[in-house]
């Protein structure tokens, strides 16, 4: 047995080295008889195989021969020293050449460039060594593994002198100066570190920090100068505020002061019933003159509507009587720009008063005396009340910067921020026995809010909806009358849903860019308004038609009101600087 395998193995390594000679000779065998019968032949290419000899010698002579013989390059050599050739270097590890797959897609890659060899480096050890380098000019040598050896001046390339100097430290372990300043004082108190100001603040460091020079300094003091001197004018202290009584005897001999109601005037105005008809205005019948700016609003006195209040762009409000002599009451002077919004209480004790100033303002309507200031440092638009009798320590106000403002009349401070619209807020209208309020804004959206909710749970916007700086309650409570900027009163549902009535839209006057004030009769038959050409607009409620229109103003006819308690008596204010009496 042990005879025939020796024979076998015999025969075997006779046959290989018969194959190897023939190849290696690299060119097909001759047959002596007939030398012509294989002259066609070319010679043949080896198949580069991978010499089992190659790997028992040295590397340099093993890339050698691999270079001399066309054989693949061992995959384990890390160094070749030695220029292959570009066969030599993508040649099969085995057998022959594939002659449908290109020499670039046999090499081994693990990227789409080629191969590249998986190096273990700690991106943080990365990272500091390279801001190092570029920080004091040395860094670790990347070919000695410091692992093995402690680091030494040999191993750092770059500034080696640098790197002795400091140690070989990183970025991250040197010390710098500012961190030598922070020296602890004994004990554990951080207010004890030397020139410490708190958690927040830096540390004061006069040697390192840059002054100025003499000219920068000047040039810096004067632009701080302006600075303040713009920002003083933005927010100006509050104008001092006084009041001027207009009649003789401010209490008549049974010692009631204009604010009781007159009984002689042929009308219950105590009573809370509306007239059951009303009819259309005719003829002027008084003139109200004293504003010398035109009137932006006119309020009527709660419930009884003797007294008339009016709010000026000549930074006045004056208190009128609207029976008898029909006198200038009152005049309250307190703002320093154009008075934009007036506000009754529920007993018409006090009244509040938005301007142009940024604040806002608490008066006595009986003293003339100014109770409170309320400022945000932004432009109020309008301001309300709250008209529930246990609220009325509590006002809402609408900003310029797209917020509605809660304040608490007891603490002087902002209670409740209702902050979702995207423009200035025009109107603030309550509704739903007071427990909801809808307000509209310069985004032309229409947003209902729950009382001291700020976030709305209604909003109304369509693409074809316009801005509606004026929106008044209906007297019956159901509806809300809204003045749009494309020349139309809109009617919204205030109950429940806040629907659109699209039957009722009133159209015939030219409002686009002016915010008149609309009211309804008290008996709701007829819808008032004002328009920018100065006249008075009387519409038809049920059929929604223009009935009447009265040249009222020489200027915009900013806002018409109805009398509560009168058939035909409705009250008109203009740019004009005057107030009017219909009859």
């Amino acid at each position: 047995m042990a005879a025939t395998i020796a024979s076998l193995v015999s025969y075997g390594s006779g046959s290989d080295s018969e194959n190897e000679s023939e190849s290696n000779s690299g060119v097909e065998k001759v047959d002596p008889a007939n030398p012509d019968a294989t002259a066609h032949l070319k010679p043949l290419k080896s198949a580069p195989t991978m010499s089992v000899a190659l790997l028992d010698l040295a590397p340099e002579v093993a890339v050698k021969e691999a270079v001399e013989t066309g054989t693949h390059l061992d995959p384990l050599l890390k160094e070749v020293t030695f220029n292959p050739t570009y066969e030599t270097l993508f040649a099969p590890e085995l057998g022959p050449m594939n002659p449908f797959k290109s020499q670039q897609m046999s090499a081994p890659r693990n990227m789409l460039s080629g191969y590249a060899e998986p190096a273990h480096l700690n991106d943080f050890m990365f990272e500091s060594q390279r801001r190092t380098f570029s920080t004091f000019g040395y860094a670790l040598d990347p070919s000695v593994d410091t692992h093995q050896v402690t680091p030494t001046t040999n191993s750092y390339i770059g500034a080696v002198d640098e790197a002795e100097k400091n140690k070989g430290l990183t970025v991250f372990e040197s010390g710098t100066k500012k961190t030598e300043k922070r020296k602890k004082i004994k004990g554990g108190d951080a207010g004890e570190i030397e020139e410490f100001l708190g958690p927040w603040a830096k540390f004061i460091d006069e040697k390192d920090g840059a002054k100025p020079s003499e000219e920068e300094q000047k040039e810096l003091d004067e632009i701080t100068a302006k600075r303040q001197k713009k920002g003083r004018s933005e927010e100006e202290a509050p104008a001092e505020e006084k009041t001027v009584l207009h009649v003789k005897d401010m209490y008549d001999y049974q010692g009631r002061s204009y604010l009781h109601v007159p009984q002689d005037v042929g009308i219950n105005l105590r009573s809370s019933e509306a007239p059951d008809k009303c009819y259309l205005p005719k003829k002027q019948i008084h003139v109200w003159s004293g504003h010398t700016k035109g009137v932006s609003a006119i309020r009527l006195f709660p419930s009884s509507g003797h007294l008339l209040l009016s709010s000026s762009m000549d930074c006045k409000i004056k208190l009128w009587e609207v029976y008898g002599e029909r006198r200038c009451v009152r005049t309250f002077i307190g703002h320093s720009k154009a008075v934009r919004d007036i506000c009754y209480n529920n007993s018409g004790t006090k009244f509040l008063s938005a301007a142009y100033d940024r604040h806002l303002k608490l008066w006595d309507t009986e003293t003339g005396q100014c109770i409170s200031r309320f400022t945000n440092r932004k432009v109020p638009y309008c301001v309300k009340f709250n008209p529930d009798e246990d609220k009325q320590d509590l006002f809402v106000a609408g900003m310029s910067d797209k917020k509605i403002v809660q304040w608490d009349i007891r603490t002087n401070e902002v209670v409740q921020e209702y902050d979702r619209h995207l423009g200035a807020v025009n109107t603030i209208t309550f509704v739903d026995e007071n427990r909801r309020f809808v307000s509209t804004s310069d985004d032309k959206s229409l947003r209902v809010w729950e009382w001291d909710i700020p976030v709305d749970f209604k909003y109304i916007a369509e693409p074809s909806m316009h801005s509606m700086p004026a929106v008044t309650l209906s007297p019956n409570g159901k509806w809300l009358a809204c003045q749009s900027m494309d020349n139309q009163i809109l009617i919204f549902g205030a109950q429940n849903r806040f629907r659109l009535n699209k039957k009722k839209v009133f159209k015939g006057h030219m409002v686009a860019g002016y915010a008149c004030q609309v009211d309804f009769s008290p008996d709701m038959s007829y819808v008032v308004s004002g328009d920018a050409d100065g006249k008075l607009n009387i519409w038809d409620w049920k059929t929604t038609k223009l009935y009447h229109r009265i040249k009222a103003h020489d200027k915009v006819c900013i806002s018409a009101l109805w009398h509560p308690h009168e058939t035909s008596k409705v009250i008109t204010c203009g740019w004009d600087g005057l107030i009017k009496l219909w009859d």
